[in-house]
């Protein structure tokens, strides 16, 4: 028999928290000496100033440019103080009920029709709740018509 290995869930928990990485950790250093570290090295007073390295300066903000936004274009004046804008118009058309319910009860027939040749009785049954399934479908896809009026 093959036996299946599974990594046990302590040390899944281990490799999550511990993480996986291929860089080595540095090293850590610890003082183990507990009188404070003397420079052994002399000061001479005569001597110049040992430079010292300036301290890092904040980067400087800049203003973040402001954006405006520019008013919307003027529509053109007609007579009579109406006005006309530049877009064109949408008007929808919509089918009426009984153009949907001709194109339902239309397809629901031609579905009887197929299924009574294909399958008889029970075919037809199965025809017509599929045509006229489609036929809804159909209808609802297709009821609003938007016609662009200049």
């Amino acid at each position: 028999m093959r036996e299946k290995s599974t990594l046990s869930p302590v040390a899944a928990a281990a490799f999550c928290l511990g993480g996986c990485s291929r860089e080595p950790a540095p090293p850590q250093q610890f003082n183990t000496t507990s009188a404070p570290v003397v420079n052994p090295t002399p000061v001479d007073p005569a001597a110049p100033p040992a430079p010292v390295a300036p301290a890092p300066q904040q980067p400087q903000l800049k203003e973040r440019p402001r954006v405006i936004q520019q008013p919307a274009p003027p529509t053109t004046q007609q007579a009579a103080g109406t006005t006309q804008q530049n877009r064109p118009r949408y008007v929808v058309k919509k089918r009426p009920a009984k153009e949907s319910a001709a194109i339902v009860a239309g397809s629901a027939a031609a579905g009887a029709a197929i299924g009574a040749l294909a399958g008889g009785g029970k075919g037809a049954a199965i025809g017509a709740i599929a045509g006229g399934t489609g036929g809804f479908i159909y209808d609802r896809a297709t009821h609003k018509k938007r016609e662009r009026v200049d």
